[in-house]
């Protein structure tokens, strides 16, 4: 197992990367898990996702404590309907440069949230950055099916099922080069259906959210346990 900057230049790999789209807490939650498994991983964070602020208090510790701890932490760029290839490298740098001193570490990697074909095309490369699409460690093609033979083998979680082949022994040990994604907040002890999982995600959130205005509103607690 290694991370984007171990596997530069390696035959052979095998990365895990985990795209952060609601849920820091459950990124949290994996991240210690993998850590007592003995091994770390990349965290991607969104900056402009209206799920979840980034930049709390409480966010920023646990972000904090990952990084602390091994875990790589990179930007999860959002285009927002950007299409501009030039305008798209602006604003990676500029995201990545609020998040480096929002954090107080330099970020210095970033995957792209539900990228086009035309994004995935350019190969975007940014000097001293690194991209979790570009070629070194994923290799675009047009209409990729399971058994696509390809330098480097992708899997995905996306939907909340295996896209393009399962994490097995066979894959890995059939691959020399895997790059695997999933996204924390499908992922929970008790192994919830996707109906499930969504309820209990928004159930999570629910309580946050009453628990910051807890927080904020002294008066909130008077009609609290009447919502």
């Amino acid at each position: 197992m290694a991370n984007f900057k171990q596997a530069r230049g390696k035959d052979r790999f095998i990365i895990m990367r985990h795209d952060v789209e609601f849920s820091v807490d459950r990124a949290f939650a994996l991240s210690k898990l993998e850590l007592s498994m003995d091994f770390t991983s990349t965290y991607f964070f969104q900056w402009t996702n209206n799920a979840y602020n980034i930049l709390s208090k409480r966010n920023m510790d646990m972000i904090q404590y990952m990084h602390e701890r091994g875990h790589e932490i990179g930007l999860h760029f959002a285009l927002n309907g950007l299409t501009d290839m030039e305008l798209i490298r602006k604003k990676i740098l500029q995201e990545i440069h609020v998040l480096s001193e929002m954090l107080g570490f330099e970020i210095m990697e970033f995957s792209i949230h539900r990228p086009s074909a035309d994004v995935l095309r350019e190969d975007i490369k940014l000097p001293g950055i690194i991209n979790a699409y570009q070629d070194e460690y994923f290799t675009f093609a047009e209409k990729v099916t399971p058994e696509t033979k390809l330098a480097v083998k992708y899997i995905s979680d996306a939907q909340h099922r295996w896209n393009y082949g399962r994490p097995d022994r066979e894959t890995l040990l059939g691959n020399d080069k895997v790059q695997i994604l999933t996204h924390p907040y499908s992922w929970t002890k008790q192994g919830y259906d996707n109906l499930e999982n969504f309820r209990t995600l928004i159930a999570e959130r629910n309580k946050e959210l009453l628990d910051t205005i807890d927080n904020e509103c002294k008066h909130f607690a008077t009609v609290r346990d009447l919502l």
